[in-house]
C-alpha cells in the first residue's frame, strides 16, 4: 500500500506552491476585494495564520509517526474504529475535494475558451492524464512539477510587466478606513486555501529527509503564495478598483484588459495555460491522495491497483457535485471555508492534542 518514490524538501513545497496558487489566483481575489474593498491585499497575512499552523501540526505528527500517512496514524491515536471512520471521512473529503476540482476546470475553459466543448469531456481528459501522473507514481508528479513551477513564473513576469502603465495608485486609498474587520472578513475564503497544507500528511512520509527539516522550506513556499497574491490583489485594485468584486475571475480580466491595449494581444492564453498546468498538478496530487487513501483503508498491497477505479469515481462526481456555476461559486465563497476550517485546521490539531495528552498520561502511569 505504500508508494516506492522518494522527494526531496524542495519538490515537496514546489508541489504545495502549485497546489494552492493553481486555483487561488484566479478565484479567490475578487472574492477577497467583495468583502476587504481597496484594503483586501491585506487580507493574505491573517489567512496565511492557517498555512502556518498547519504546517507546524502534520510535520510534528509525521515526526511522531515516521513514514506513515495521516490515514495510517489516525488509527493509533484514536483506537481502530474511531480511526477507520476518521479515515473514510478523510477519503470522502478527498472525493468530494477532487470532484469540485475538476468540476471547475471544466467551468473556467467552458467560459474563457471551449465554450461549444461538453464539460465531461474536459473532465475526462485532464483526469486521465493525471492518472497516467498518479501511475508513474509521486516522483514523477514532484519532477513534473519543478518544471511546471518554472513555467508558470515565467508566464506571470510579462503580465505584471504590461500592467505597469494602466495601474492607478490611488485606487489603494483610502487605507483601513474601516478598520481591520473587513480585512479579516477577507481573509476567510483565503485561510481556507492556505490551510491546504493539511494535505501534508499523505506526502510527509514519502521525503528523504525528516519532516521537520523541511519546515523552513515549506514556510518559504508559503510566503511565495502570500507575496503572489498580494501582488495579484494589488494590481487588480488598481486596475478595477470598485468594479473588481463584480468581475468573474477577476485577474483573468486583468490578462485580457492588458491584451486588448497593450503591445501583446490574445494574453488570455497565458491565463489558460498556468490553469492548465497548475491544475494538473493539483488533480494529480489529490488523485495520489485519493488512491493512496483507498488502499490504506482496505489494506491493499500496492496503491497502482485503486488508481484506475478512483479516476472513474472521480469522473463521476465531477459531474454530478454541481449543478450550475452559481451553485459552484456560493459553496466556494460561503460553504468552504467553514469545512476546511473544521477538516483541514480543526482536526488534525484535535489529533495533535490527543496525541500529545496520551503522552503525557502514559509519562504519569510509568
Amino acid at each position: 500500500m505504500q508508494s516506492s518514490g522518494k522527494i526531496s524538501g524542495n519538490q515537496l513545497s514546489l508541489l504545495f506552491f502549485t497546489f494552492i496558487v493553481s486555483t487561488l489566483i484566479l478565484s479567490v481575489p475578487g472574492i477577497m476585494v467583495s468583502f476587504a474593498k481597496q484594503n483586501a491585499w491585506l487580507s493574505i497575512f491573517p489567512a496565511s495564520l492557517t498555512g502556518v499552523v498547519n504546517i507546524w501540526v502534520l510535520t510534528t505528527l509525521s515526526k511522531r509517526y515516521p513514514g506513515q500517512s495521516i490515514i495510517q496514524y489516525t488509527v493509533k491515536i484514536c483506537g481502530n474504529w474511531a480511526g477507520k471512520i476518521f479515515g473514510f471521512y478523510l477519503t470522502y473529503y478527498l472525493f468530494f475535494f477532487i470532484s469540485s476540482t475538476v468540476n471547475e476546470h471544466a467551468g473556467f475553459l467552458n467560459t474563457i475558451l471551449l465554450m461549444n466543448t461538453p464539460p465531461l469531456a474536459l473532465m475526462v481528459s485532464m483526469l486521465f492524464l493525471c492518472c497516467l501522473a498518479v501511475l508513474a507514481g509521486v516522483e514523477a508528479i514532484a519532477r513534473c512539477n519543478e518544471v511546471i513551477v518554472l513555467i508558470i513564473i515565467v508566464l506571470l513576469i510579462p503580465i505584471f510587466v504590461f500592467s505597469i502603465r494602466e495601474i492607478e495608485l490611488g485606487r489603494l486609498t483610502p487605507f483601513l478606513a474601516d478598520g481591520l474587520f473587513p480585512v479579516l472578513k477577507g481573509a476567510v475564503v483565503p485561510s481556507a486555501w492556505m490551510s491546504q497544507f493539511f494535505f501534508l500528511g499523505w506526502f510527509l512520509p514519502y521525503l528523504n529527509e525528516k519532516p521537520q527539516n523541511v519546515r523552513m522550506n515549506l514556510l518559504s513556499a508559503m510566503g511565495g503564495v502570500v507575496l503572489l497574491i498580494m501582488a495579484i490583489d494589488i494590481v487588480t485594485i488598481m486596475m478595477f478598483g470598485p468594479i473588481t468584486p463584480r468581475l468573474k475571475f477577476a485577474f483573468l480580466k486583468v490578462i485580457q484588459y492588458i491584451g486588448v491595449i497593450g503591445p501583446v494581444e490574445r494574453l488570455e492564453a497565458i491565463a489558460i495555460a498556468i490553469w492548465i498546468l497548475g491544475i494538473f498538478t493539483k488533480i494529480s496530487m489529490l488523485l495520489y491522495m485519493f488512491s493512496l487513501s483507498v488502499s490504506q483503508l482496505f489494506g491493499t498491497s500496492n496503491y497502482r491497483k485503486t488508481v484506475v477505479p478512483v479516476t472513474l469515481l472521480s469522473a463521476v462526481g465531477s459531474v454530478w457535485i454541481f449543478k450550475n456555476d452559481a451553485e459552484f461559486q456560493a459553496w466556494i465563497t460561503f460553504a468552504y471555508p467553514v469545512l476546511a476550517l473544521f477538516t483541514q485546521s480543526l482536526l488534525p490539531l484535535i489529533l495533535l492534542i490527543i496525541d500529545t495528552l496520551k503522552i503525557k498520561a502514559a509519562k504519569l502511569w510509568r
